[in-house]
């Protein structure tokens, strides 16, 4: 009879304690992509989903934002990326969290210059000013940071 009634205010004690948690904290990382290398182009795709499949199994949300610049914004280029149809499946995947490619304009202009040509970013990415910058920016705001 003890042990059931001490179970039992344990148990209660345990759902009191979750009921005043308030709410999980939100989740953000930040992950740089500064190679034209496909395996660590890959790397970073891999640890963006398991961060999203660690928290959707907690039932909590992520953002989560890849960040190209350099070398790394082939990853991003429309005409050179090795892994366009891997980053439309995460962004398909990752509902209700949200993922984010950042595209360094800084980068594209120098390669455009290099190149002789304008260079189309996937859909999927959106242009920012500076790569570098931005990861600068998202770490002051809170945000976690990655570099595989």
């Amino acid at each position: 009879m003890f042990r059931r009634l001490a179970t039992i205010a344990i148990l209660s004690l345990a759902i009191a304690t979750s009921a005043f948690a308030g709410p999980a904290k939100p989740r953000h990382i930040a992950i740089q992509i500064d190679q034209n290398d496909p395996q660590v182009m890959n790397l970073v795709l891999n640890n963006a989903t398991n961060v999203i499949e660690y928290y959707r199994a907690k039932k909590q949300d992520v953002d989560i934002d890849i960040v190209a610049y350099g070398p790394g914004l082939h990853m991003l280029r429309a005409d050179t990326s090795p892994v366009r149809d891997r980053i439309k499946r995460l962004k398909d995947i990752a509902f209700p969290s949200k993922v984010q490619f950042s595209a360094c304009n800084n980068t594209k202009q120098g390669m455009e210059k290099a190149e002789g040509h304008p260079i189309t970013i996937v859909p999927e990415a959106t242009v920012v000013p500076s790569g570098v910058v931005h990861l600068m920016e998202l770490q002051e705001g809170g945000w976690s940071y990655l570099r595989p």
